[in-house]
């Protein structure tokens, strides 16, 4: 779910084209979720081979990252690793929640509820290892560097854009900004129309948030921040402190500044978390991340990726074919500019 910040981020449009030479680091997990519950049938269905192993996940890889190769962007793949011990029963409660949406959708499916069967089906998404294997299969098969992180995906991206190797945070969520990612970009791979409830269509554009313009524009720091979020909620103490939103939050941590024992003293934390503040603070502040990888970027090879989806996975070639067109080898530039 994520740090729900957007009620008081400002953010900048931005665009591909405005975007080409940048290294972008994305939120495998992130962005895997968004293709299982975007990429669906009409009934809500994942799309499947014949032998029912998913390809909604492979469908989104190829067509999103052929579009942001071929415009120039560098994309890079941060994988989740261990889970941290705070956040394993939010986990085992969203488990919980998948699984009774899975039965509702079985009914409606028994009913032949249409519109029920798509509501249920985004509310199963599962990402299985089979599932994270053959997406990282095909990113090396695409020349895109992957990195395993030791433990959170997005902690590890917001190192990586601290020191210099990325342009920014590819996700949809704001927890690379409490863990200090310089600038944060969503909608990477959504532009174009999107449905809007009660019908019509939404243009949407690639967003940019600089973390610095946020803090100034606020009037906190980036502990504060951090204070912020935790009042709010987070995946380590989800809903927070009852009747604290974002704006409330924002109030009380310019009130209280840096003296966050008063401050979690105050709205009775006690009351409203079974951890303590400090525990979730060492989380987001110690959070372990990898130094040592490496980024390369490697001429895609086609005739492997088409292997992998036409003769494994079952895609149509002709479906395919203009995501690897995109895919061509071409002469290698320059990281250019992060700007």
């Amino acid at each position: 779910m994520g740090v729900q910040l957007r009620e008081i981020l400002v953010s900048h449009e931005t665009s591909l084209e405005e975007l080409k030479g940048k290294v972008i680091i994305i939120d495998a997990y992130n962005i895997l979720y968004q293709f299982l519950s975007s990429i669906r049938g009409p009934d809500g269905a994942l799309f499947t081979d014949s032998k029912g192993r998913v390809t909604s996940h492979l469908i989104g890889l190829l067509s999103r990252n052929s579009r942001l190769i071929e415009e120039g962007i560098k994309p890079v793949y941060v994988f989740d690793g261990k889970v941290p011990e705070l956040k394993l029963k939010v986990l085992q409660e969203r488990k919980a929640v998948k699984i009774e949406a899975a039965k509702q959708y079985a009914e409606a499916v028994k009913d032949g509820d249409v519109e029920s069967m798509r509501k249920f089906a985004a509310r199963t998404v599962l990402l299985t290892k089979d599932m994270v294997a053959e997406a990282k299969m095909l990113l090396g098969y695409m020349g895109i560097p992957v990195i395993d992180a030791p433990s959170e995906g997005e902690a590890q991206a917001a190192f990586m854009v601290k020191h210099g190797d990325g342009f920014a945070v590819g996700s949809q969520d704001f927890d690379s900004l409490v863990d200090g990612a310089p600038r944060l970009l969503q909608n990477l791979s959504i532009q174009g129309r999107r449905k809007k409830i009660g019908g019509g269509t939404v243009l949407i554009k690639p967003l940019i948030f600089d973390l610095q313009e946020k803090l100034k524009h606020l009037g906190i720091n980036e502990d504060q921040l951090l204070a912020l979020s935790m009042l709010i909620g987070t995946d380590y103490n989800p809903g927070g402190i009852k009747g604290i939103g974002p704006k409330k939050g924002l109030a009380l941590v310019r009130e209280f500044k840096n003296d966050f024992e008063v401050l979690f003293n105050h709205v009775k934390w006690k009351d409203h978390c079974e951890d303590g503040w400090k525990d979730i603070w060492n989380v987001f502040r110690k959070m372990p991340v990898k130094k040592d990888y490496n980024l390369k970027w490697n001429a895609p090879d086609v005739k492997k990726i088409k292997e992998f989806l036409v003769k494994e996975r079952e895609f149509s070639e002709d479906r395919i074919a203009k995501s690897l067109q995109s895919l061509a080898p071409k002469p290698q530039k320059g990281l250019g500019d992060y700007g």
